[in-house]
Order: structure tokens, then C-alpha cells, then sequence
């Protein structure tokens, strides 16, 4: 087995987005040539309505999937597809936008105003950019959990992971979504596919990534040379190759998100919650828009 090293680890940065919603972001809008098949990973969460309730009014995407996984509160969700309802905590929504959707998400907070969740975007690739959109919502019963010996806890959104296959099924990207908890004082390691890129987002507690044994400063590397991170809550981990994933933990447990995916390795043009492969089809979608044909199939 080869450990995968830490290839860079950053903290999520406070950005506002849609009318008004308080967030961290932990990559997107910039350099994403690291983390594709995945474009945008944002962290929103607050304990004071007035930093998300303004939400995401009626907006519309092409040629993505958007992931919403939610931990505490509810997200109140409606789209042009006549889909209406809402997620709460430890339900998922994956929306597949293909051609084009357009669809609002309201963020309500708990009994407590407590609100959190997160928003991943995957792309599409260039031959499923103008498929049919699709959604899927799972609730949190639906997602299978897996208990290991030591205590470690898995949750398995997407993708197949320890003889458990996630509900959410038909994505392009092929990825998996683990929701991950090591308890205290463990040092876990964790089976990733060798052809996929993955990153793990950090919420909870803290832990060493990498080959540690013994603390260290960060960022550093082991006895030999392979490159290690200790991070805390907000903290966006990025991996280099390898076929497994290996976290340690001390006085604290730490809980995080390992999403992997396949690579597509096209070209990506794009405009806000528009992403296609060329600027002469970001024009096309916004003249769509422009024109009123967005939905068109």
C-alpha cells in the first residue's frame, strides 16, 4: 500500500454568496485543475439567522451537478422541474443540471438557529453537459454507516467504500463521498482508488494527515520525505497519488469529509453557476438565458 502525501492544505476563506449567506469556501472559482472532477467546495454554517437565512434565490446552472449535504437546519429547495421540499440534517440533495435548471435553496435554522452544511460542485463532462437535469434526494436514513473495531465511523454518501455502496447513484464523475469520524488517539488509514484525485475538508476536531507518527510542525515531512499536514476545523486537505489515506489523532477525534473522483481532463469555460467547456458555449448559455430558451431541450 502507498500512502498518499499531502500535497497542500489551506484553510476555507469567509466569502458571501447568493442574497446575503455567510460562508467559508474552501476552493472554487479559480485554480481547480487539482481537484477535478470538483469545481467549488463551500462550508456554510452560523448560529445567527441573519447570516444565511437570505439564502440562494431562484438562480439557474448548466453543465454541472451540485451536492448539498446537510448537518444541522434544513434547506428548503424548489426548481424549474416542479421538485419541492427540503433537506435537514444528515440528508443529501445531488442535483444534475445538465442543459439547464434553475432552482432556489433556502437555508432555516434549527430549534437552537443552528445552521450547517455544504455545497460541492462536480463537473460534467463535455458529453454529458447537455443531458437531462436530474435530482435526487436521499435522506439520512438512507445513507449506510459503517462502524469500524476501533470506533472510526464512516458514512457513505457516494461510491462504495468498507462492503457499502452510497444511495446516491448515475454520477458522471464517479466519485465517492465519505463523511468520516476517527475517534481519539487512532491513526486510521483509508483505501482510495489510485486514478482519483481526493481531498479531505476537516469540520470537526483535529488530526495529522500524511505518514506522522510523532507531532510535528506544518507543514513538514516523515522520515521519508513523504509530506504531512496537522489541521483543524475549516482546514481543505489536498492529496497527492496513492491507494489509501492515513489520518492520526491525539487528544481529540477529528470528523471531515474524503471525497475522491475521477479526473476529467477537459478544458473548463466558466460564468458563476455556468460551466462548459469552451467561452463559445458560455456565450450560447447566456443568449439562452437572455432569450428565454435556457430550459429548452
Amino acid at each position: 500500500m502507498s500512502i498518499r502525501p499531502v500535497q497542500s492544505h489551506t484553510k476555507a476563506t469567509p466569502t458571501m454568496e447568493g442574497a446575503g449567506v455567510h460562508l467559508h469556501r474552501a476552493f472554487g472559482f479559480g485554480k481547480t485543475a487539482d481537484f477535478d472532477p470538483f469545481l467549488l467546495f463551500d462550508d456554510f454554517r452560523g448560529d445567527s439567522p441573519e447570516l444565511y437565512t437570505a439564502g440562494f434565490p431562484w438562480h439557474p446552472h448548466r453543465g454541472i451537478e451540485t451536492i448539498t449535504y446537510v448537518l444541522a437546519g434544513t434547506v428548503e429547495h424548489g426548481d424549474s422541474m416542479g421538485n419541492r421540499g427540503e433537506i435537514t440534517a444528515g440528508d443529501v440533495q445531488w442535483m444534475t443540471a445538465g442543459r439547464g435548471i434553475v432552482h432556489q435553496e433556502m437555508p432555516r435554522g434549527d430549534a437552537a438557529g443552528r445552521m450547517h452544511g455544504f455545497q460541492l460542485w462536480a463537473n460534467l463532462p463535455s458529453s454529458e453537459k447537455m443531458t437531462a437535469p436530474r435530482y435526487q434526494e436521499i435522506l439520512a436514513g438512507q445513507i449506510p454507516v459503517v462502524t469500524d473495531d476501533d470506533g472510526t465511523q464512516v458514512r457513505v454518501v457516494c461510491g462504495s467504500f468498507w462492503g457499502q455502496t452510497g444511495p446516491v447513484d448515475g454520477i458522471a464523475a464517479n466519485p465517492t463521498y465519505l463523511d468520516v469520524y476517527v475517534p481519539p488517539g487512532t491513526r486510521k488509514s483509508l483505501p482510495i482508488d489510485t486514478r482519483l484525485h481526493a481531498f479531505a475538508y476537516v469540520f470537526d476536531g483535529s488530526g495529522t494527515f500524511g505518514a506522522a507518527s510523532e507531532p510535528r510542525p506544518v507543514p513538514t515531512e516523515d522520515a521519508y520525505g513523504r509530506t504531512m499536514a496537522e489541521v483543524d476545523n475549516r482546514s481543505l486537505v489536498l492529496f497527492s497519488s496513492g491507494d489509501e489515506v492515513t489520518v492520526e489523532t491525539r487528544d481529540e477525534g477529528v470528523r471531515f469529509l474524503l471525497v475522491s473522483g475521477k479526473p476529467l481532463q477537459e478544458p473548463v469555460a466558466w460564468h458563476g453557476p455556468i460551466v462548459m467547456n469552451t467561452r463559445e458555449e458560455i456565450e450560447t448559455a447566456l443568449r439562452d438565458l437572455r432569450e428565454g430558451t435556457f430550459l429548452d431541450g
